[in-house]
């Protein structure tokens, strides 16, 4: 392809994205019907001999790939605690591509080892996170998670006299973990890639909120650490984080906080009060991809000490560069990474301080409003809906699921199916800064025109 060609492919690729988003107002808020099935179809072929036409392919793509997605990038996406994207956020993503950064080095890429410093600093101004913290900008909460957990759990054995780096977990003391009962998958997944283990941590009580009990709470020593939560999937509720960590504190132990999407609610001045104490954990993992709303896949880890966590993920050998210069390769678990500074770069400096605060009171309120509409027309909302997240029964388990795949089917909004305190019941995730108060009214009468039609236990 000549320069032309390129130019050409481009504003193609510009036009369809624009006309996909521009259509998304008036499409169902899941696949269009049958058409994952016959993208599945389209692509049961073999490889091709001969290469194909970029235009061509990029029709393809919008063709047969467009109709199967789900629409997470428009207003009435409310599964998964799903973030939109802002339009300043994917425009700078479109033009980072066309860069093709490494992320891993200032060598490798001065421009993105400027935008991810600015990036991390904004994010902790953002949070009320102390300024020392160091970051990394990794796939998503999974690996923010490992990434912080890495460093706690090298910090802790190195305090008992171990040196995990040098000796690995062979003989190792062993390290108590707390966590709560409501604790989020992803934690002890990543747990067991730590050695740490799935079954053998210890879980404290939660109240009927997901919240834990910070009373009765067992004795343990260290090495130990304590993973917290900030804003519970299912309800958005938060563990109280000031005697959790007095508590921690005493007994010498890491404190890591889990606030995928809740952490957020620090930017918000009528919010903040909901993660009180937690900007004084050691760690904290979060997404950027869901309540700032940049495209995926974007995870922030942050440590209080800058060194525990080069310590657990500095590269050795010959890549190892000295100097005062921050190395991203020395603090994340990858070497070779996209440039997701920059879409997060954009989005705060697209919404600002106080934009991130509004964006996030907004879809609070619209989380209260539909659960008040629900709640009037006789659903059951099984939460206190202080933040973003609503839990809805429509009855019976069987009656409830039969909802939830109603409302999916007829796709004027999409909301996911869970499972709390035993119960079925359909969860509301509103992260989107498309939604809007129109989106929220018919999102309502979809779930209630769902709720007419399946029949009465």
């Amino acid at each position: 392809m000549d320069s032309g060609d390129t130019r050409r492919l481009l504003a193609e690729a510009a036009r369809r994205a624009a006309a996909y988003l521009d259509a998304l107002d008036g499409r169902p808020a899941g696949p269009l019907p049958g058409a994952a099935e016959t993208l599945a179809g389209a692509l049961d072929r073999p490889l091709p001999e001969e290469g194909r036409d970029a235009q061509d392919i990029l029709a393809f793509l919008d063709d047969f790939g467009s109709p199967a997605t789900v629409a997470s990038a428009g207003g009435r996406y409310f599964g998964f605690v799903t973030g939109g994207v802002l339009p300043a956020s994917l425009a700078a993503n479109y033009l980072a591509g066309a860069w093709d950064q490494n992320s891993f080095s200032q060598v490798s890429s001065p421009a993105i080892a400027a935008f991810e410093a600015a990036a991390l600093r904004w994010i902790k101004e953002a949070l009320g996170i102390p300024m020392a913290a160091e970051g990394a900008l990794v796939t998503g909460a999974t690996m923010a998670h490992f990434t912080c957990l890495a460093a706690a759990r090298n910090r802790v054995l190195k305090q008992a006299g171990w040196d995990v780096d040098a000796d690995g977990l062979f003989g190792a003391p062993e390290v108590t973990v707390v966590v709560g009962e409501e604790a989020h998958a992803t934690l002890f997944k990543v747990l067991s890639m730590l050695g740490l283990g799935r079954k053998r941590v210890v879980r404290l009580p939660c109240d009927d909120q997901g919240r834990i009990l910070a009373r009765d709470l067992p004795e343990i020593a260290p090495p130990a650490i304590v993973c917290l939560q900030a804003g519970n999937v299912n309800s958005g509720a938060f563990d109280p984080a000031e005697p959790l960590i007095g508590w921690a504190r005493e007994a010498g132990a890491w404190v890591h906080v889990d606030g995928a999407f809740g952490l957020w609610a620090l930017a918000s001045p009528d919010r903040a009060d909901l993660a009180k104490g937690v900007a004084a954990a050691d760690s904290w993992a979060l997404d950027a991809h869901k309540w700032l709303n940049v495209p995926y896949d974007s995870g922030i880890a942050l440590v209080a000490d800058a060194g525990a966590l080069s310590d657990a993920m500095a590269i050795s050998g010959a890549y190892l560069m000295s100097g005062e210069r921050r190395e991203a390769m020395n603090v994340t678990p990858e070497s070779s990474r996209r440039a997701r500074a920059v879409d997060i770069w954009a989005a705060l400096s697209a919404l600002g301080r106080k934009g991130v605060s509004e964006l996030v009171e907004r879809n609070c309120r619209q989380a209260s409003e539909l659960a008040d509409g629900l709640r009037q027309a006789g659903v059951e909302i099984l939460n206190d809906v202080v933040l973003n997240q609503v839990v809805a029964s429509f009855g019976s388990d069987e009656r409830t699921r039969a909802v939830v795949a109603r409302i999916q089917d007829e796709g004027e909004c999409w909301c996911g199916a869970t499972v709390w305190h035993g119960r079925a019941a359909m969860r509301i995730s509103i992260s989107s800064w498309a939604t809007t108060h129109e989106d929220i009214g018919r999102a309502l009468s979809a779930m209630l025109k769902a709720d007419r039609e399946i029949p009465r236990d």
